[in-house]
């Protein structure tokens, strides 16, 4: 799944009067196509055809397309933050999304109750894995953020040399996911990369995971959230292993036990002196785990397969963490008890609401002061802080930079 902070799958229906040949037409500011892409797209119709697609979903899709230039652009200026881990986390599990996911909660706790009964996820990951993914399927990230999909894939099927077999493979699969009626070009907008909707699907995913569980007769990552959610369950269990009813993992003290890449019983972890830091016993003592501490001096954790079944949504431990914390924080659980060396309590909505406030007036452009940290808010913080000399200048927008607007700097 890709990764892009706040990014979703809300989309705005475009009125049918337009074109297809409008709506697929380059993007504003693309670069212009170097000669050769009629050639390739006439050339690729024929590996099309030899993977069951159409010549009337071909036609329809790919006859007058033009290719997004710009998906290179993005490749290669993808913004870097380096986050420490407590960074990482807190941005992600912030007083916003935490906020947000008891809404959402409350809107839909039908569905998560079915989604629990049918596959045995807990709400927490899902509601987590929504919030990041896209902001609980916020239109304005589809409409702000958001791009169609055909152009950047047929960009880079044609002309990116080192992962070309797999953007082959991915654009055959989005127009299959046309020629299913499962969704239309018009509407198939993501991110740079070709993730979409709710839970952000590649068209991989949307193929061959996703399920049609609100039986609507289509399988959609985009609208009503039932397909995205239900299906994105059906992923941690079927790709990640996620064991029903288990939880993820508990923060613990590991008094003197190390880590270990070898699975234990939380019986055996608790034989061995490891406790779990808010003092209550592990609830599935024959369930296994297992032991690590991501920064030494730092919180300490047991984790399940639950954990690695997130982790094979995105592969970084990092981004896993945050998932199961933002999940226990929605549903009520307190922060960390064992703080990260150096690390800064998370900001209050209101907190971040005025540091997007101060900095605008301070001419960094936060992109909005909705009280959501994503990239151009990181990027606001970033450049305050080389001006004002913060170092590091990370892009981290807590208390300390804060702080430091409030004394007008």
């Amino acid at each position: 799944m890709a990764q892009i902070d706040s990014r979703i799958s809300r989309r705005t229906l475009l009125q049918s009067a337009l074109s297809t040949s409008a709506l697929l037409a380059m993007p504003a500011g693309a670069l212009a196509a170097p000669a050769g892409f009629d050639q390739w797209r006439d050339g690729f119709r024929s590996k099309a055809a030899a993977k069951g697609i159409s010549s009337a979903t071909y036609d329809r899709v790919m006859g007058r397309l033009e290719p997004d230039m710009s998906v290179f652009q993005k490749m290669k200026k993808q913004p870097e933050f380096h986050e420490q881990v407590w960074q990482y986390v807190n941005r992600r599990a912030s007083d916003w999304r935490i906020t947000a996911g008891k809404d959402a909660l409350r809107k839909n706790s039908g569905l998560f109750d079915r989604i629990e009964r049918d596959f045995g996820v807990e709400r927490g990951t899902l509601l987590a894995l929504w919030g990041v993914e896209s902001a609980y399927g916020d239109p304005l990230v589809q409409t702000n953020h958001m791009r169609p999909v055909f152009p950047q894939l047929s960009a880079l099927a044609w002309n990116e040399p080192r992962r070309r077999a797999y953007w082959e493979t991915e654009l055959i699969n989005a127009l299959r996911v046309v020629q299913n009626g499962w969704g239309t070009p018009e509407e198939m907008r993501g991110s740079w990369a070709g993730a979409m909707g709710h839970t952000q699907w590649m068209p991989e995913v949307w193929l061959n995971v996703g399920i049609d569980y609100d039986k609507d007769g289509r399988v959609s990552p985009f609208g009503k959230p039932d397909d995205a959610l239900g299906s994105s369950a059906r992923f941690l269990v079927n790709r990640g292993k996620y064991p029903r009813g288990e939880h993820w993992g508990y923060e613990v003290r590991a008094n003197g036990a190390t880590e270990s890449d070898a699975k234990r019983s939380y019986a055996a972890w608790a034989a061995a002196g490891v406790t779990r830091a808010d003092g209550q016993a592990f609830p599935q003592p024959n369930a296994t785990a297992k032991l690590w501490t991501p920064v030494a001096g730092g919180p300490s954790f047991l984790l399940g397969q639950g954990f690695y079944a997130v982790r094979s949504y995105n592969p970084s431990m990092n981004y896993a963490l945050a998932i199961c914390h933002l999940g226990d924080r929605i549903l009520g659980a307190p922060p960390f008890i064992q703080p990260f060396p150096g690390s800064e309590r998370i900001l209050t909505l209101a907190e971040v609401q005025e540091l997007q406030t101060r900095l605008t007036r301070a001419g960094f452009d936060t992109g909005g002061t909705d009280g959501r940290v994503g990239n151009d808010t990181m990027q606001a913080v970033r450049n305050y802080q080389t001006k004002m000399s913060l170092l590091p200048a990370d892009g981290y927008g807590g208390l300390k930079v804060l702080a430091r607007l409030r004394q007008g700097g």
